[in-house]
Parts: C-alpha cells; structure tokens; sequence
C-alpha cells in the first residue's frame, strides 16, 4: 500500500473515531452508578458496569410507552409519506395537466420557508378540527412533505416515457403503471425518503412538544427533555435515556444504509 494510500486511512480512521467517541462515551456513561461521570477527570469506562440505569428508567419512568409512541408515531408517518408523496411525485413527473410546472414551481419555492412559520396556522387549524393532543395531529405534518414530492419527481424523470407509453397501450391504467412498473424502478429513492421520513419524526422535538399535552403521548424527546428538567444532575440516567433515543434509529439506518446510498448516488435508470 502507497504511503498516500495509507494517509488516507489514517485521517478517515481518525475522522471516524472523532465522529464516534462521543457516542461510545454515551453509551459507557450510561452503565456507571450514579455521579460517577462528574468526577474529574470524567472516566471514559464504568468502574462497576450495571443496568441500573436502564431499569430505572423502564421500571419508574415507563420509557416503554414513550419507546412505543415515537415508534407508532415514525411508522405512521412513514407509512402515510409514502402513500402521498410517491404517486404526487409521479404525477408531476409523467403526467400531464393543466398547472403541473407552475404548480411544481410554488411547492419548490415553499421549501425555503422554514418550517416553524407554518406551526401556528397548523397548529390554529387543528385545534379547530379537534386534532391537539392526539397521534392524528402529530402525524399531520409528515403527510405530504415537499422535499419527498421533489425527490421522487426528479428520479421519475430519469424513467423512460417509452416504457410508460407501451403499458398504456397494453391497456394499463395509470395506477397498474404506478404499482407493477414503477414502483420496483424506485425502490432504491422510496427505502431513502423512508428512511428520511423515519428519521425526521423520530427526532422532531419543536412539534410533538406544541401539539402534545397528555403526558401519556410523550414521543422520546419530549419525554427526555422534560426527564432532564427533572433529574438534571443525573448525567448518567440521561445518557442511558440518550442511548435508549439512539439506538433504534442507528440499527435501522445501519441495516438500510445500502439502499440508502444506492439512492442518493443513482441519479438514472439503466436499460
């Protein structure tokens, strides 16, 4: 191996480990007894490793519930993401009808509004409708998100019109073309908006914290940030509530992290 070649190594193994450590250190804190992280200097492993921590937390705090409204909550989401955005980013894409570009042209131009203007009209909206303090509301949001329907559009222009044109004039209906030709064409962009969508209701804090008021529909964050407010000086408590809010996501990016750079990088359709 050329000395550059091992350079490189190097700096992206140090980068790497930069990057991790304080991932690992969270995840040692979080199996030390109480107050032992605020010595100094702060040990980087537990002297007696337990799981005191993460009893107390399922056992006295109820974590669980939490663990599972954030999950519900993220696979709804999800679920409802893509059922919206895909054929929306489709019809924009090979369809036509009248307003389609200008129409496309305003949804690109909302995307440099930050989203936190629009929550109190949302929010305004849904205590109208009875929605506050419940999951409906909480998933509104994640309906039909515009960097999804920009996303699949772009990749759906990479999709022969030829290919379409001939399921049409085998009789296929638009939704037939959608479901049996090219939703397997978008497999890999529909794993990395899941994966986006996933991720993104899984760590929203600012929304589950205004539309959520029942404790008992606490999503993760929100239950760790009133957690901490409570047992501020237990560093090693809330790391373990830090790993607990962690972990799901890591494995699940982990084990998709290969359609998830297949459809960020391919940009086109073979054949």
């Amino acid at each position: 191996m050329s000395l550059r070649r091992w350079s490189v190594t190097l700096l992206a193994a140090f980068v790497a480990l930069v990057t991790i450590a304080p991932l690992l250190w969270m995840l040692s804190v979080s199996f030390m007894a109480r107050g032992e992280a605020s010595a100094f200097p702060p040990p980087l492993l537990p002297s007696d490793p337990s799981l005191d921590n993460y009893r107390i937390l399922f056992g006295s705090f109820g974590i669980g519930r939490f663990l599972l409204n954030s999950l519900l909550i993220s696979t709804l989401a999800t679920a409802l993401a893509l059922l919206f955005t895909i054929p929306a980013g489709y019809a924009f894409a090979k369809l036509r009808f009248k307003g389609r570009d200008a129409t496309f042209r305003l949804l690109v131009a909302a995307l440099v509004v930050p989203g936190q203007i629009g929550m109190l009209p949302l929010f305004l909206e849904l205590k109208a409708m009875g929605l506050v303090n419940s999951y409906a509301g909480a998933l509104v949001p994640w309906l039909a998100g515009i960097f999804g329907i920009f996303l699949v559009r772009q990749y759906c222009l990479s999709i022969p019109d030829e290919m379409l044109e001939a399921a049409r004039i085998d009789g296929a209906s638009e939704g037939q073309i959608l479901r049996r030709i090219v939703l397997p064409i978008l497999t890999p962009i529909i794993v990395t908006l899941a994966l986006f969508v996933f991720l993104g209701s899984w760590n929203d804090f600012m929304w589950p914290l205004i539309i959520l008021a029942d404790q008992d529909l606490y999503t993760l964050p929100v239950a760790l940030a009133a957690m901490s407010r409570q047992h501020v000086q237990d560093n090693e408590l809330m790391m373990a509530g830090a790993v607990v809010t962690t972990l799901p996501v890591l494995i699940l990016f982990l084990a998709l992290q290969r359609f998830y750079l297949t459809g960020l990088l391919t940009g086109s359709v073979k054949g």
